[in-house]
């Protein structure tokens, strides 16, 4: 029973720690909106651009090599490039999670 007691010791510090950690997760979600990563699709007929929040910002089409009559190929490649730069923009933020993690001495994946 005594011992429950000396974990209330440490309450404020982890108190203090929480808000540090979720400090430094509201900073780095602000970032990522700046952040961009890209992906192509159809060697490099579509390319996506989305920032960390996997918002899709711009797509930028070839269109020296775009079939104009075959717009169910275009659809398919903007899918395709889109899903990509989303698949890079998670792993990034990924990765800056594990870090801040790291940082603040928590174990791998404890973040997210």
């Amino acid at each position: 029973m005594f011992d429950n007691l000396k974990n209330l010791a440490n309450l404020p510090g982890i108190l203090s720690k929480a808000k540090e950690m979720q400090e430094k997760v509201k900073q780095m979600q602000d970032e990522a909106g700046k952040k961009q990563v890209s992906a192509e699709s159809g060697g490099g007929m579509v390319t996506a651009i989305v920032n960390g929040r996997l918002e899709l910002i711009k797509i930028r089409i070839d269109k020296t090599r775009i079939d104009v009559n075959d717009t169910e190929m275009l659809e398919d490649l903007i899918v395709a490039a889109t899903n990509a730069a989303q698949v890079k923009a998670a792993e990034m933020m990924r990765n800056e999670m594990q870090r801040i993690a790291g940082e603040m001495g928590m174990p791998p994946g404890m973040l997210g």
